[in-house]
């Protein structure tokens, strides 16, 4: 509601939001308040800091009646590096050069190749790091013909396009528009007596990503432990800004074993680049 008295007293035209969180918000309208979207005179609607779900993008310009589009964002600085106006076509990067498809497990760019390629944001992109290429942890799909928008594009996009990510890679999980950092997470874990094993789950069953981060204890007094699974939870709450709901594992496991991700969602294929295709 407060989002909506925003919008409403400010006679705003444009949304930015993640599309998780403007899917949201458009089921609380329909679903809590009875209201119209279309009541809102939203124009356009900037969506970015996430993987969208099928059909996001046309499913708000409907709704909405406004201009939709998708701003790929640097993970490292946020800023705004490429835009696609329809999950159809791909990103067009701000600048020549910015964004180039590479090797998951090897630095080597890939100008031509199709499969699973892991996108980075080239010197052009951060003149004062001098050479150096920043891998982004999200992943595309480069289709057999190579990098580029469908037939019928102009020969400019279709040598600039990019496919958008679809999934993301390494030891960062994408989780509404924060990346959750899993060695920090197994470092916090680290220091408090008794953990075992622990395992991050990410779904996405409605309109938001929920996170749940389940413990396993190596010692069954800890199991029930009030006090045990509070650190928990205070550790984490001190760790992201991110609602992670902390379980704790009914059995007990005697030997450590790193820390592991289920991403129902689909989207993270694994913390090693090696062993992802």
């Amino acid at each position: 509601m407060r989002l909506h008295h925003a919008l409403s007293a400010l006679g705003a035209t444009t949304l930015v939001a993640t599309p998780t969180g403007a899917m949201d918000f458009l089921a609380r309208l329909h679903l809590e308040f009875l209201l119209d979207p279309l009541d809102l005179g939203l124009r356009h609607i900037v969506l970015t800091g996430e993987i969208a779900s099928k059909r996001t993008l046309g499913h708000l310009a409907g709704e909405f009646d406004a201009e939709v589009h998708e701003v790929y964002s640097s993970p490292f600085s946020g800023g705004a590096l490429a835009w696609r106006a329809s999950e159809d076509e791909p990103l067009t990067p701000l600048a020549d050069g910015l964004l180039r498809p590479a090797a998951l497990g090897k630095d080597e760019l890939l100008p031509e190749a199709a499969g699973a390629a892991e996108l980075v944001i080239t010197p052009a992109g951060h003149s004062t790091l001098g050479d150096a290429v920043l891998r982004t942890g999200q992943v595309v799909r480069v289709p057999a013909d190579g990098p580029g928008p469908p037939d019928g594009a102009s020969a400019a996009s279709r040598a600039d396009g990019i496919p958008a990510p679809a999934h993301t890679v390494g030891d960062h999980v994408l989780v509404r528009g924060v990346w959750l950092s899993l060695p920090r997470i197994g470092r916090t874990l680290a220091k408090i007596d008794g953990v075992a094993r622990w395992e991050l789950g990410v779904t996405r069953q409605g309109t938001l990503d929920a996170a749940v981060l389940t413990v396993t204890f190596n010692r069954p007094s800890l199991v029930g432990n009030p006090m045990w699974r509070s650190r928990l939870q205070e550790s984490m709450r001190a760790l992201t800004p991110i609602t992670l709901k902390v379980e704790i594992a009914p059995e007990v496991a005697e030997t450590s074993s790193p820390g592991m991700v289920s991403d129902l969602r689909g989207h993270h294929l694994g913390r090693d680049r090696a062993l992802v295709s």
